[in-house]
């Protein structure tokens, strides 16, 4: 009993000390509790399985699809950030078709560069900017032909990743029916995009004021965009990308390192805001604790 009692005041100590789990010994570390329904974590470093719950069962991924919209941006071959991209009247009418969701409240008729329309859909959320991306790199002579062919592009690169238990059907995570992966699935395809400098730089930027050029060639600043994942810097965090729907509830990709360590991990079907991000919180202190 004396032992058993030593180790529970050796890792109060370290909680005191730290104010996080990292000092305590591997063996003391209680896995925690989360309301998510699913949720994988990873040690980004080695790739090592820290924690799992339901991490191969297919959910719906809501924004957190925007992710792997940007994956397929940032591999094309000879890609340059600056290209302007004229926003058409096919992304305003989609954005109003779709009961306006969330927006970069970009205007018909600017030129955006495509660095720009990173940042507007992984900060904001913008499902005008992930049309806009998706018609510009996909293939095809109609708008509905390029996006459909960009989201083709979407699951092959999925496939090349290894997400064996994933597949969507939209550029933006509003799905039409067949939006689908698992933590562990969005967990490397984070792994994967987070070693893309520009990629890195977008998600754990708190904010963005792009300056966009006018049908008649005027400069307009636009409102700053700013990033919906509230927990960026807090105990290292990076990234990645939230998500929430109706069905989704929601969702979280994220990436933190502190002192060394990185830990990388999703979360979906959580039940509220809140509830993510006390979800989050416990697994980036649990795989700091683990891998200490």
């Amino acid at each position: 009993m004396r032992v058993r009692a030593a180790a529970v005041v050796a890792t109060a100590s370290a909680v005191l000390a730290g104010g996080v789990l990292t000092a305590a010994p591997a063996q003391a570390v209680t896995t925690p509790t989360i309301t998510a329904k699913g949720a994988y974590l990873m040690n980004s470093a080695t790739g090592k399985t820290l924690f799992t719950k339901a991490a191969d069962t297919k959910r719906l991924t809501a924004s957190t699809t925007k992710v792997m919209t940007a994956k397929v941006v940032l591999s094309q071959a000879n890609l340059n950030l600056d290209t302007k991209v004229t926003i058409k009247q096919a992304v305003s009418d989609y954005m109003v078709a779709e009961g306006y969701p969330s927006s970069a409240r970009l205007i018909v008729g600017d030129k955006v560069t495509v660095r720009q329309l990173l940042y507007g859909m992984m900060l904001p959320s913008g499902c005008d900017a992930a049309m806009a991306l998706a018609d510009k790199f996909g293939s095809g002579t109609t708008v509905a032909a390029r996006t459909k062919n960009f989201i083709a592009k979407m699951n092959t690169m999925a496939r090349s990743l290894g997400m064996t238990n994933t597949k969507f059907d939209s550029f933006d995570g509003l799905s039409n029916g067949a939006n689908a992966s698992t933590p562990r699935d969005l967990t490397l395809l984070a792994r994967s995009v987070m070693k893309n400098s520009t990629f890195k730089t977008v998600v754990k930027s708190k904010s963005y004021t792009a300056k966009t050029i006018t049908k008649t060639g005027a400069t307009r600043t636009m409102d700053a965009w700013v990033n919906t994942n509230t927990l960026l810097g807090w105990n290292g965090t990076l990234g990645v990308k939230t998500g929430s729907g109706t069905e989704a509830k929601y969702c979280l990709i994220f990436a933190a390192t502190l002192n060394g360590e990185s830990v990388m991990g999703t979360v979906l079907t959580a039940p509220d805001a809140a509830s993510r991000t006390a979800d989050v919180k416990k697994l980036i202190n649990y795989g700091y604790a683990k891998i200490s």
